[in-house]
């Protein structure tokens, strides 16, 4: 009998909660951390300890278990320093998130582990526990860990600075929210009654804005004023400005020292090596690809675009500014496809779309969420729900959902406890545990009196973020933690989110809970129809922008760092990808939260389009939310978490490679209904 080196089913009480209490305070995160962090320190111990034949049992279990450490803890620290009320609290789980960040460099750093997973025979293994330690293996040989001794004290050095520095750049997007003060109520004219009625003068007569989201979008999408429109737009993209500029760079030349000391040319090359796309020559091909494929479309549409608001504004207007795209593509909407986005806000106030998002999710993977009315949370705002399929309960998710001073500003879906199965299927010996993930968002509501009247895109934002969600919770039941849920390479990550998306183009669906906040009358289908109609309208603008965002993200990494100007380079490849006029003073990247994370590889998003888009294509047109492809996109995507290679997970579902012609023909929809009205 092969021997296991194991410990009790580890069971993560939440630093949130550690005492049952609902109460955290500095101390009791601290003492969480430890604990944690000892925890895992432990079962390395214990790992390295085994004498004789190294196995599945005594090497990768404990190994595996101490992965699992690490990752809840990062999470659940992570979490706190984004969404906490008391900076206090922000600061210690900053500092925490930075220890376990440094145990995780050291882990890859660790050269006895590695040698003990390396002698692991694998010749009994199944497919996914080969895939793991495989990958895993790579992963080692990627961080350095067969560089001598003084190189990866060099290494652990850089990647510890790194952290420090990646923690700051998003502390000070964070925390800086920038404010626009209206003098003139007049300002305010286009924008929705409900948002009037909820930024009232203050006792001087005027009206203070924030550029967090709830207020940056409507003002950039209706308000009239081109001088409110143009503050708006600089005070957005100069958050968290100057400080974070530096930063940038320092990170930036961290990255290249470590490519480098890796033995490869740039940290794209470094970043893409175990990733689907392979290499950053790979990731360029594809760019350019897609830069060939939009960009006479997208001259297309400025045209059109460009015209109209020439009539409309009754003035010779030689091009339309940066600040004001958002405005005039919602202007044109309305004129050419009779749709005024305000038009469909009242049937998506925010409790509805809530309700609405778990009832589609619900019915499309036969899944049941029920509230757990007496769960502990970091916040009073969050509503906390079980995830119960036939009456098992297999998850838990959290939704903090409302902007709030000192939360982070962004849309995000973030992992909390890893789920893996029992020893009747295999997985831990002493039970299984269940995955536990939650959505941080920014979406209007949440105040006494505020239906939180939602845009279309925030709405389609709502959709995106639970595809992460569900992707983690049905992909949380696997035989080890370190494949758990959202643990596919990361430029599969965003394909189940951009997927679910689709979804909210079906006006069946819509017509579930979109009902009027006042009148309770379903959103009629044919207002959906012309809500399409108009969304199709600048697609080939949103792949420019992407285009934008992905290059940016790419040359910062492969250009040298000492001579790289971060604002010279986001001019160039804005006026190169995008016919707007340019902004003096637009510092974007100092707010670019992705180029800390995603790095140099922001072009998940477009790859992962082209594969969402072919999964959506596979559905019925008729009746998508009963589609029997529903449950075989659920068993063969989202559950198997990161058991399988990407590619793998692509062909289970399509029974083939992913084709570019579901990708291709969403672009054209936008000229297909322009000429099913022009005719």
């Amino acid at each position: 009998m092969t021997e296991t080196v194991s410990s009790p089913a580890p069971t993560f009480p939440h630093p949130w909660n550690p005492d049952g209490s609902g109460k955290v305070t500095a101390a009791t995160l601290e003492t969480w951390i430890r604990e944690r962090l000892d925890r895992h320190q432990n079962l390395i111990d214990a790992l390295l300890k085994v004498e004789g034949e190294r196995t599945l049992g005594n090497t990768l279990r404990p190994y595996d278990e101490a992965i699992a450490e690490l990752s809840s803890a990062g999470s659940q620290a992570g979490l706190l320093d984004s969404v906490y009320p008391e900076k206090e609290i922000r600061d210690k789980a900053q500092e925490a998130t930075q220890a376990i960040s440094q145990a995780a460099v050291a882990l890859g750093l660790n050269q006895a582990v590695y040698q003990a997973l390396n002698q692991i025979s694998l010749d009994e293994a199944d497919d996914a526990t080969r895939h793991y330690v495989e990958r895993t293996l790579l992963q080692y040989r990627l961080a350095g860990v067969d560089k001598d001794e003084e190189t990866r004290n060099r290494i652990r050095e850089l990647q510890d600075k790194a952290t420090v520095i990646s923690l700051t750049f998003s502390r000070n997007v964070q925390e800086n929210v920038n404010t626009v003060i209206v003098d003139d109520a007049a300002e305010l004219d286009g924008l929705p009654e409900d948002f009037l009625a909820a930024h009232q003068p203050g006792e001087d007569g005027k009206i203070t804005l924030t550029t967090n989201f709830p207020d940056y979008l409507p003002v950039m999408t209706f308000a009239k004023s081109a001088s409110l429109r143009n503050r708006m737009f600089l005070a957005y993209n100069t958050r968290a400005y100057p400080q974070n500029r530096q930063l940038l760079l320092d990170l930036l030349a961290i990255r290249k020292e470590v490519a480098t000391i890796l033995g490869f040319p740039t940290w794209a090359d470094l970043a893409t090596a175990d990733q689907m796309m392979g290499s950053a020559a790979n990731m360029q091909s594809f760019l350019d690809e897609l830069d060939a494929a939009s960009k006479a479309g997208a001259l297309k549409e400025y045209s059109m675009l460009h015209e109209f608001a020439q009539k409309q504004s009754g003035e010779e207007m030689e091009e339309i500014s940066a600040d004001s795209r958002g405005y005039w593509l919602e202007q044109y909407r309305r004129s050419a496809f009779d749709f005024d986005s305000q038009s469909v806000r009242g049937y998506f106030p925010y409790d509805r779309v809530e309700a609405g998002v778990l009832a589609t999710a619900a019915r499309l993977f036969q899944l049941e969420f029920r509230k757990a009315e007496d769960a502990q949370a970091w916040h009073a705002d969050v509503v906390t729900y079980d995830v119960f399929d036939r009456d098992t309960r297999i998850g838990r998710f959290y939704l903090d959902m409302h902007p709030r001073d000192g939360k982070d500003k962004w849309f995000s879906a973030h992992p909390l406890i890893p789920g893996f199965l029992g020893p009747e299927d295999g997985g831990h010996p002493e039970g299984r545990q269940i995955p536990q993930a939650a959505l941080i968002c920014n979406f209007p509501g949440g105040k006494e009196g505020d239906p939180g009247l939602m845009q279309h895109s925030d709405v389609v934002t709502y959709f995106h973020e639970f595809g992460h969600l569900m992707h983690a919770l049905l992909g949380g039941h696997q035989k080890w933690a370190g494949l758990s849920g959202i643990a596919t390479e990361g430029d599969f990550v965003e394909v189940p989110s951009q997927m679910l998306e689709e979804f909210f183009r079906d006006a069946r669906l819509l017509a579930t809970f979109a009902h009027h906040y006042e009148t309770d009358e379903p959103i009629p289908a044919e207002l959906v129809a012309r809500m399409n109609r108009a969304g199709a309208f600048g697609r080939a603008d949103w792949v420019r922008t992407q285009l934008f965002y992905t290059t940016y993200s790419l040359l910062t990494h492969t250009e040298e760092p000492a001579s790289l100007d971060p604002d010279a380079l986001l001019e160039s490849l804005y006026r190169r990808f995008l016919p707007y006029t340019w902004i003096d003073g637009n510092r974007m990247y100092a707010s670019f939260g992705h180029l800390v994370g995603y790095s140099s590889n922001y072009y998940t998003y477009l790859y992962d389009k082209v594969i969402a888009l072919d999964f959506y294509s596979q559905f019925s047109r008729n009746n998508p939310l009963d589609d029997p492809k529903a449950m075989k996109y659920r068993r063969t995507v989202l559950e198997p978490g990161g058991s399988l290679p990407g590619k793998d997970l692509v062909q289970h579902f399509l029974g083939r490679s992913q084709s570019t012609d579901a990708f291709t023909d969403w672009v054209g929809e936008e000229f297909q209904a322009a000429a099913s009205i022009y005719g």
